[in-house]
């Protein structure tokens, strides 16, 4: 079954398919807001998908091994390697959202659907300069996310190969990641950064867009607004000195490599002190955001009143971070799921701010 809207060609143009010809009425009216939908079987998507598609959404039951078979093997051709995917959850269960993942999902929305939440997910999996709010609001994140990106390349390829980092590399990038994430949102932030940044970089970057967006949720100053986007950017500067072998490994690291890899505090630590332009409070973050509150972390074994309240808040956007990420030897968690793993992490993280932290983590599920 097909139907299509013929609109503006300055529009999306959307594949909507189902395994059902019935299933996604409700959809299809939600996505004409905001772009020319086709509805196909899922049986029936092309091999070649056509030059002007924006996007596939990708409406089936994740719990039928039928199906998901079905669309895996549509969806590994070459021509659809780039394509940006979202797929409908019919409910939060992890078991679906992890099915979606592993169908290369850019992004998900669930069941019963909140059409202002649709299309804002659609929005950000499928950008179109030609949206009214694209102008501002789009080129505000795409500053935003080049000029992270720019500070990262200067960490992990301009520090190893020995061109120094400055404080005033860092700060110059913070108003643009400030303003990027105040004008549209934590989601587009993760949903812009996971279709085009992989492992270290993109990493970093999750994590400030996390502290980013909890500095904003607490209504912080500007200026310490600031001190958590710089320490954000900063915090894993010493995984410049890891080898990429063990950074990309997708297997479980032997023992000699995880000492290796904890190694990266440190060495961050030491070449920042060496730049001798950092404030103390950032050279705290890089060297203990891997410590916990109950004294079982590295590399000092610090505990309680040890640890800094920015580095206590660093850890936990770190940990969540890495949490939802997809990773080489593991699909990623959902917001759900990851916090509350970190609840039962108990007195290893500050749980009183890990709760203050609950309405960023969830709201960019």
């Amino acid at each position: 079954m097909s139907a299509s809207v013929q609109q503006s060609p300055a529009r999306r143009r959307l594949l909507l398919a189902s395994d059902r010809s019935d299933h996604s009425s409700e959809l299809a009216q939600i996505l004409q807001r905001v772009g020319d939908v086709e509805q196909i079987l899922t049986s029936d998507i092309p091999e070649v998908p056509a030059g002007d598609l924006s996007g596939i959404i990708v409406d089936i039951n994740l719990r039928s091994s039928e199906s998901v078979q079905r669309v895996r093997n549509k969806l590994r051709a070459k021509a659809y390697e780039s394509m940006p995917r979202l797929f409908v959850l019919a409910d939060a269960l992890h078991h679906g959202s992890m099915q979606a993942w592993a169908l290369g999902a850019t992004d998900t929305i669930a069941r019963p659907f909140d059409p202002n939440g649709v299309l804002q997910r659609v929005r950000a999996a499928f950008p179109n300069p030609h949206d009214e709010d694209f102008s501002a609001n789009g080129k505000a994140l795409n500053r935003g996310i080049e000029a992270a990106h720019g500070v990262m390349v200067k960490i992990f390829e301009g520090l190893p190969a020995g061109v120094p980092l400055s404080f005033i590399d860092v700060m110059q990038a913070e108003n643009a990641i400030l303003r990027a994430i105040k004008r549209t949102s934590l989601r587009e932030w993760l949903a812009t950064v996971g279709r085009h940044h992989t492992h270290s970089y993109r990493h970093c970057l999750f994590v400030t867009g996390f502290a980013v967006a909890f500095a904003q949720h607490l209504g912080m100053r500007d200026e310490d607004q600031r001190r958590l986007t710089r320490a954000a950017l900063l915090h894993d500067v010493g995984k410049a000195f890891t080898p990429i072998a063990i950074l990309d490994k997708p297997g479980k690291l032997t023992d000699e490599e995880t000492i290796e890899m904890r190694k990266h505090p440190r060495q961050g630590f030491e070449a920042l002190v060496a730049q001798g332009s950092f404030p103390r409070e950032m050279l705290d973050v890089v060297l203990h955001h891997h410590e916990f509150l109950d004294g079982t972390g590295y590399p000092d074994g610090l505990k309680g009143d040890q640890i800094s309240d920015i580095v206590r808040l660093m850890t936990i956007v770190d940990i969540h971070a890495a949490l939802v990420e997809r990773r080489s030897y593991r699909m990623p968690f959902t917001h759900a799921k990851a916090f509350e793993i970190m609840e039962q992490m108990g007195d290893k993280l500050d749980q009183p701010l890990l709760q203050v932290f609950r309405p960023v983590a969830l709201g960019a599920y």
